[in-house]
């Protein structure tokens, strides 16, 4: 199951609201279970960081744990960790990209936020995850 495009536009406010709210400008990137971009929207003077927000929910959706999380797997991984943070383009495991889940806890997407700090990109991102 994939987050439709209504749900992507909304977890896309959410967390654009957040990012006004805290003041931060910001990249934010809504992608489907597999990775594919949904949705998308940079801020005013968000510069530099439109891959990195992809790069988190892609990591998000492809894994189905949270960026930090997978970030947390990988450095117990050693020798195997570069070829896990190479694959499938690249992925990003710092923190902003969180899973969507729908009403059933079945994970439809994710969504990748960069440009805060990684507090900042985190909060910003569960706002958009809690369509």
């Amino acid at each position: 199951m994939n987050i439709t495009y209504n749900e992507a536009t909304q977890a896309l406010n959410a967390s654009i609201e957040k990012a006004k709210h805290l003041g931060i400008a910001v990249s934010i990137a809504i992608v489907d279970a597999g990775g594919y971009l949904v949705a998308f929207a940079r801020l005013d003077s968000a510069y530099g960081v439109i891959d990195f927000a992809l790069k988190k929910a892609r990591t998000a959706a492809m894994f189905c744990v949270d960026s930090d999380i997978m970030g947390s797997i990988i450095s117990g991984a050693e020798m195997h960790a570069y070829g896990m943070i190479n694959s499938n383009g690249g992925l990003l495991t710092i923190p902003g990209g969180v899973v969507i889940k729908n009403n059933n806890g079945d994970i439809i997407g994710a969504v990748g936020c960069s440009g805060g700090t990684a507090d900042q990109d985190k909060e910003i991102a569960l706002a958009g995850a809690g369509i």
